[in-house]
């Protein structure tokens, strides 16, 4: 497997809805959630949340959406009120995620055209990646509207899908399957459910006519629970993945995450599971052990003038890796600095003869301690012809970079910071795989 390569295992044992995917990515990856969350807001228009749930069996994760007209994500295995209609009738209507029709029907309130929802999406401030992934989240669904209903795809209205808390749901999965590109995903049998689900639009089968569709060439199982277990959101997520059959050493097991959907099961969590796994020679990533002299000690009687210039000189000295400096309260009630250097054994004399002639401290602590530090190097990439600096760190599970901040002060906003500092991440993030 190539360097930064991942693969996913998704184990629906409750089922699978698009929720339930984007909470168990992020209770696996917790870092990504801000990202996740601020690219489904802006997209949707709609407050979205991660909260911690458990069913008194698991513990994990739920993702949720804001929104007025009804309760967040109740369409997957719940029976649809039937009052909650569009004023219309079909014969073959169901207002679960996913459910479009052809024009014609009239249009009132939940009803987003495809050519609407794709528009919206292209035009959209996510990145190229994301609106990729969520344009090809969303033309699978659409796909399989237009089959089941036999209009062309141009022609196809979605239901329940065009409301906040469906594109919240696709926007956000799509901007995880980019942030954790690339990878291979795998996804176990899905519970068919069964019997019938109760719409505006009329009684439905259990899996509804497009779900049905989308789950062809997937393994499935009857595990004897009724109600509608894959949502077409859902299973349109898992067919965008592409998933290959299980690799017989997937590597280590590294992370796993716990997505919960609404409705609650009888004698089983209604959760789908992510194994998240890391390639061997990633996963036993070396963190050599080292030995590091701590050289502590406080000063409340040096101006901040001569200080600046005592902590640049000890910093500058062989064999000191770094200078840290706290607030602190000292004797008599007196505001105080406390410093911390950390230097290599053998500079450990050097340095402490370097405190006593940079400040005015009359005595300090010295001591030796075990320390780890992940293998990092440093790339130079050119971004609109500035060259800039970035630190690439191999962490088990994936590698991480960051920008140095000294290449971005000629940026002429927090803004313009910030775009470069992403661009260069991601060039290297390219590199590495």
């Amino acid at each position: 497997m190539p360097p930064g390569h991942r693969h996913f295992h998704l184990d629906p044992l409750g089922g699978a809805a698009g929720d339930m995917f984007v909470a168990c990515l992020l209770d696996a990856y917790p870092t990504l959630r801000a990202g996740a969350l601020a690219a489904a807001r802006a997209a949707a228009d709609a407050e979205c949340e991660l909260a911690a749930h458990r069913d008194h069996v698991l513990t994990g994760s739920r993702f949720r959406v804001s929104e007025d007209h009804h309760h967040p994500h109740e369409p997957h295995g719940h029976a649809h009120d039937p009052g909650h209609g569009h004023g219309h009738h079909h014969d073959h209507g169901h207002s679960d995620h996913g459910h479009g029709h052809g024009h014609g029907h009239g249009h009132e309130h939940g009803h987003l055209s495809w050519a609407g929802i794709r528009a919206n999406l292209e035009g959209s401030s996510l990145t190229p990646g994301v609106r990729e992934h969520a344009v090809g989240i969303f033309s699978i669904l659409a796909q399989a509207e237009a089959r089941v209903h036999g209009v062309p795809i141009g022609d196809v209205t979605f239901h329940e899908v065009g409301a906040k808390d469906s594109i919240a749901d696709i926007v956000a999965a799509a901007w995880l399957i980019d942030a954790l590109s690339p990878a291979t995903w795998s996804v176990g049998p899905l519970p068919l459910g069964g019997g019938s689900v109760r719409t505006a639009h009329g009684v439905m089968p259990v899996p509804a006519p497009a779900t049905t569709l989308l789950m062809e060439g997937f393994a499935t199982l009857d595990d004897g629970i009724g109600g509608e277990r894959v949502t077409p959101t859902g299973a349109a997520i898992l067919r965008y993945l592409k998933p290959v059959a299980r690799p017989r050493e997937p590597g280590v097991l590294w992370r796993t995450g716990i997505g919960f959907g609404t409705r609650a099961l009888p004698g089983t969590s209604n959760v789908l599971r992510l194994l998240a796994f890391a390639p061997q020679e990633e996963a036993s990533v070396a963190i050599p052990h080292r030995e590091l002299a701590v050289i502590t000690f406080e000063v409340d009687d040096q101006t901040p003038e001569d200080m600046a210039i005592a902590l640049e000189r000890l910093r500058a000295l062989p064999g000191v890796h770094d200078v840290l400096q706290m607030a602190a309260w000292g004797k008599k009630g007196r505001m105080a600095t406390h410093l911390q250097l950390l230097a290599q054994p053998e500079a450990l004399e050097d340095a402490v003869e370097a405190c006593f002639r940079e400040t005015t401290t009359i005595g300090l602590r010295t001591h030796l301690v075990q320390a780890r530090a992940l293998t990092r190097r440093m790339h130079s990439v050119l971004v609109d012809g500035q060259p800039l600096r970035v630190k690439s760190v191999a962490r088990p599970g994936g590698r991480s970079g960051k920008t140095e901040a000294d290449d971005l002060v000629s940026a002429e906003s927090q803004a313009a910071r910030m775009a470069l500092r992403v661009r260069a991440q991601r060039m290297v993030e390219e590199d590495d795989a």
